[in-house]
């Protein structure tokens, strides 16, 4: 198998064009990033990949029926394997490790009274609506980082993962296949460079770095770089995309977990999406590396090959 440049310029050029021009659009009308409408429009912006797919699958030559050759090429399979239960968890379990290395650099520190996150609303809140939260806060059953816990557990797979997929169908689904003649890391690293500069639209507009919008688009594409081996080996060990959007919808749903309970730092340093969430990710990165587990990674008509 070769690559297949021209199908690959036409589907980065309708990837981007199709997202960031909803981006673009949002901007010009006068939206603003954490507004209700913003989270409509980055759902729809998560779905420019699969819609990519969607018309280079028709617009180019791929063998047999259309569905079909997209269920097999794209693997899109339901039939749940142990990887589907690693997919689902495996980011919940980084985000908790991101606590403790976010509290490993200077100035951060444990705030189980969730001081640090009423200080980084405060700003953005009336003193009524301080109070609020704190008597919201007083009434719930156990401690909110383990209600986010399990808010991510049922999140991620579900709901999460349906606009996930938009994304996983492009990124892992058709991208990592098309590149697979590179070998699992080289394409991983590009697979990543591009997911990364995808996100620059909406990470300039406030999403993920709203302290840091502009140094927040080389962070982003610094986090999908190392996110993107993780959820590309998921894909192939799976033999399934829809393990890959599982996981994506988890580490949306559990990229705040950290956030809960400590104090300083800024959105460059801590979570998920800081520093201390890349150091994470780095090491599973490591690990992967060092075990050889992407060694002999390809796709053969959507499955898992192992070599």
């Amino acid at each position: 198998m070769t690559l297949r440049r021209p199908v690959l310029m036409l589907w980065l050029f309708l990837t981007f064009a199709l997202s960031w021009g909803v981006a673009g659009l949002f901007a010009l009308l006068g939206g603003q990033w954490g507004s209700p409408a913003s989270v409509a429009v980055g759902v729809v912006f998560m779905f420019g990949p699969a819609v990519a797919t969607l018309l280079v699958r028709r617009s180019s030559h791929f063998e047999g029926p259309f569905w079909r050759g997209l269920r097999r090429d794209e693997a899109i399979f339901l039939r749940p394997n142990r990887w589907f239960a690693m997919a689902w968890l495996l980011p919940v379990l980084l985000a908790v490790m991101t606590l403790g290395a976010s509290l490993l650099i200077p100035g951060v520190s444990f705030s189980p009274g969730m001081e640090g996150l009423f200080a980084r609303v405060a700003d953005q809140l009336t003193p009524d609506q301080l109070a609020e939260m704190h008597a919201q806060l007083e009434t719930l059953p156990m401690h909110p980082f383990w209600l986010g816990v399990l808010s991510a557990l049922m999140a991620g797979p579900t709901v999460n993962a349906i606009a996930a997929f938009g994304e996983e169908l492009g990124w892992r689904g058709f991208l990592q296949r098309e590149l697979a003649p590179l070998g699992f890391w080289r394409a991983s690293l590009l697979v990543g460079v591009l997911w990364g500069l995808w996100h620059a639209p909406l990470i300039i507009q406030g999403h993920n770095y709203a302290e840091h919008p502009w140094l927040g688009v080389p962070m982003m594409v610094l986090f999908c770089v190392l996110w993107a081996p993780i959820l590309g080996w998921l894909r192939m060990r799976s033999g399934s995309v829809v393990a890959a959007a599982i996981a994506h919808g988890a580490i949306n749903a559990a990229a705040g977990l950290p956030l809960l309970v400590i104090a300083g730092g800024n959105d460059l340093s801590v979570g998920l999406t800081g520093v201390a969430g890349m150091a994470v990710a780095a090491a599973v990165c490591a690990v992967l590396w060092v075990t050889g587990a992407g060694r002999g990674l390809t796709t053969h008509e959507g499955r898992a090959v192992a070599g």
